[in-house]
């Protein structure tokens, strides 16, 4: 067995490139050399706070799972060497933060060469997005809040205006990130936080609160917020993973006086064929959106600590974060 270079998370808040057991080429999966993998909110979550961690070392590579790499071995699917895809593994599968990759062909999607790798890299995500929207009732007419505006926040506000909401609302305290919701085109910038931006949620809805609000961030605080700022019958898309694997506390009492739906977002992997993923890249790949703002920063796997880092602090600007292996 050959060796390579990987990701591994050695405590919390601890991540560092070692020397790694390569996986084999094996019957039935897909073994892709990885080229470039983006670092998303969930795996801070994972990294940083323990998100379903039971043991550390985490597995090499892991929880890598936005990944664009090219195929060494097809093992048998009908994938051919050379072959650029997306990767798409299930959380606990996920790897992409290593030299190479062992996947399932149902979590790989053949990629077009007409964009750079690292715009067809945001397909990961914005498919998800994509995927969430489905649970979302009709928004004609509607006011739709946006918590957080990383990029999760803002492919929210492209699917959401796609979708016919007439006022998209962002709420994010970092100045760059807001910018960015402004040329993504949002109605309404809330440069707050807590109480004051529920505050001037509630005086641009005249008071009603929003018939729709995301949090795409994922913490009680904004989970809670979320609560505040809906209207009643609305409803809560929980798309940021939690902070904790603790039971959290939440305002039951208003969710109840409301009369609010919540949901949380999970499964885009495991839909056949992949086409929310799909979607995505023609979306990309058409120029109907256009993702080269969310390309920020790039490290080589080598520094992927600092890398980790910079996309915590979110400093500099730092939209998306990316790892070239």
């Amino acid at each position: 067995m050959g060796m390579m270079a990987a990701a591994v998370v050695r405590a919390l808040g601890r991540v560092e490139c070692e020397d790694a057991a390569a996986p084999e080429p094996t019957p039935g999966r897909v073994l892709v050399r990885t080229k470039l993998a983006s670092i998303c909110g969930s795996d801070l979550h994972i990294a940083y706070q323990g998100w379903s961690v039971t043991s550390l070392p985490l597995a090499p590579g892991h929880p890598g799972h936005e990944g664009v790499g090219e195929v060494v071995d097809g093992g048998g699917t009908g994938f051919e060497p050379g072959q650029v895809v997306l990767t798409v593994p299930r959380i606990w599968e996920s790897a992409a933060f290593a030299e190479h990759q062992l996947l399932r062909p149902q979590n790989l999607l053949a990629l077009p060469d007409t964009k750079p790798l690292a715009h067809l890299l945001m397909a990961q995500q914005l498919g998800t997005v994509i995927f969430g929207c489905h649970r979302l009732p009709p928004l004609e007419g509607s006011a739709v809040v946006v918590l957080g505006q990383g990029s999760v926040g803002l492919f929210h506000d492209f699917a959401l205006r796609r979708l016919g909401a007439e006022r998209v609302i962002a709420v994010e305290p970092v100045p760059e990130r807001l910018e960015a919701a402004r040329n993504m085109g949002v109605d309404e910038a809330i440069p707050e936080t807590g109480a004051a931006a529920t505050g001037a949620v509630m005086d641009l809805t005249g008071g009603e609160g929003a018939g729709v609000v995301v949090d795409a961030v994922g913490s009680v605080e904004t989970l809670n917020q979320a609560i505040a700022m809906a209207g009643k019958n609305g409803r809560v898309a929980a798309f940021g993973l939690p902070s904790s694997m603790e039971p959290v506390s939440f305002d039951w009492a208003a969710f109840f006086r409301k009369s609010l739906t919540m949901h949380a977002v999970h499964g885009a992997q495991e839909a056949p064929g992949l086409p929310d993923f799909q979607a995505a890249v023609g979306l990309i790949a058409s120029g109907e959106i256009d993702v080269s703002p969310f390309v920020t920063h790039r490290f080589p796997l080598s520094e992927v600590g600092s890398a980790f880092e910079l996309a915590e602090s979110k400093a500099d600007g730092a939209l998306k974060v990316s790892l070239s292996l």
